[in-house]
């Protein structure tokens, strides 16, 4: 019998979808749980899977429909199947009313509607619409294996399948000659750097912020003690991460993305904890893996709040000795004397790559621009159903905390007096109470 494709109910509101693309062609074949096609609601555009394989034919509705939940807009027919008489068009939606001003971003992050799908790396939600790199390339499961081992990123490669889908053949199989950034480095190949360390417990997947690295987690680790796993990844141009060009946030999550799915491919929910920039890169792997993530553990999260001390920041890229790097660094902590001189000698040689420095100048211009926080996640961050906690110190001088407390939200919020941008290392015993990691499991 021929397998009927419905249009979904995706949240308990929505009574009606709008189809906005079928990423397969009537008469093609579709393997279940493959991107079928993509609805949008007033809330968020989703992706939705293939409920069978076969040849996909009886296509009732075209994008741009307006369409009622429940109604039948496809058939799936098994290999050699005749296909039956056509159905009735879906039922007719009533004209869609007149559009109300919304905080909520024009770009948003497709849902996981079935759970036998690989999940595809998906625009980060949240974001300001101004951002045109937030569209992400779709590709076949041999193509992203392709990709990984070339060292490419999927934005670098055009797709020639339907719909721009990239194909194991559109995968170069050498990298070009590397073309010089503005400040002097040359983007990298290869995936992005994943340590691991196994556990009995849940596991717990790492987000360092912005000049870090995984290593940055160490004083939490030891808080933490034996009992989860964890994985850490070095955002890129950052620890043992290759450079890459990153153009904006989109960008910069895109790539987070397709490097989270890749580590957790084989597992479970999983706990996310992030910190600043990884905080805000969190948030959207949530909100776009909602099913992936058990709970969220936030750390300062950028992407609340424009105000940022982007100085110090940019003061950090561009030290090239411990003596000017130590006068930063201290602006990160509540106590300016937990960072002694032999702690900023250990963090300069970390940083002694200068291709390094100098990528991640470029990455703070694009995502800093004039000072300021040229991304938001408050959107996203609304939208998550995962528990949440976001853990804040009262003395943060990088970004202040009453981006949390300004929040209509329902994640838990923890000031932490006495620490500032960085409590995971300031105070890593207490952030572990916090988190309460001994019970995560039960979370």
């Amino acid at each position: 019998m021929p397998v009927e494709v419905i249009l979904p109910k995706v949240d308990m509101d929505m009574t009606h979808g709008t189809l906005a693309v079928w990423h397969v062609a009537e008469g093609e074949m579709v393997v279940k749980g493959a991107a079928l096609f993509d609805i949008e609601t007033d809330k968020a555009a989703m992706e939705v899977e293939a409920p069978a394989g076969g040849r996909l034919t009886a296509i009732t509705a075209k994008p741009g429909d307006r369409v009622a939940v429940g109604s039948v807009i496809a058939l799936i027919l098994a290999d050699g199947e005749v296909p039956p008489p056509a159905p009735a068009a879906p039922v007719p939606a009533p004209p869609a009313p007149n559009p109300v001003p919304n905080p909520a971003p024009a770009i948003a992050a497709p849902a996981e509607t079935a759970p036998t799908a690989k999940p595809e790396a998906a625009p980060p939600p949240g974001l300001r619409a101004a951002e045109p790199d937030s569209i992400v390339p779709r590709a076949t499961p041999a193509a992203r294996a392709a990709a990984r081992k070339a060292g490419f990123a999927l934005a670098e490669i055009t797709g020639t399948g339907p719909l721009g889908r990239i194909q194991r053949d559109d995968v170069p199989t050498r990298m070009p000659a590397p073309e010089t950034a503005p400040h002097g480095w040359a983007p990298q190949p290869g995936p992005l750097s994943v340590r691991r360390r196994k556990g009995d417990g849940p596991t717990l997947v790492m987000l360092h912020g912005f000049t870090a690295d995984n290593q940055s987690w160490a004083p939490l680790e030891k808080a933490i003690g034996p009992g989860p796993a964890l994985i850490r990844i070095d955002m890129p141009c950052h620890g043992k991460s290759p450079l890459r060009r990153i153009t904006g946030f989109a960008s910069l999550a895109r790539m987070m993305v397709e490097a989270f799915d890749e580590a957790t491919r084989d597992l479970g929910a999983v706990h996310l904890i992030g910190h600043s920039l990884g905080g805000a890169i969190a948030i959207a792997i949530a909100d776009i893996r909602p099913r992936r993530v058990a709970s969220l553990n936030l750390i300062a999260p950028a992407g609340l709040g424009p105000e940022i001390d982007a100085a110090t920041l940019k003061g950090i890229t561009r030290a090239t000795r411990p003596e000017s790097l130590a006068p930063w660094l201290r602006r990160l902590t509540a106590d300016p004397d937990i960072i002694s001189d032999s702690y900023a000698e250990a963090a300069m040689r970390a940083r002694s790559d200068a291709a390094m420095r100098a990528a991640q100048a470029d990455m703070a211009d694009a995502i800093l621009a004039d000072g300021t926080q040229t991304f938001d996640v408050q959107a996203a961050l609304h939208r998550l159903t995962a528990p949440t906690r976001i853990i804040w110190g009262r003395q943060d001088r990088i970004i202040p905390c009453r981006h949390a407390t300004a929040q209509r939200t329902d994640a838990a919020i923890h000031l932490l007096d006495g620490a500032g941008h960085i409590p995971q290392m300031e105070c890593p015993d207490r952030v572990a109470r916090v988190i309460g990691l001994g019970n995560i499991s039960q979370v």
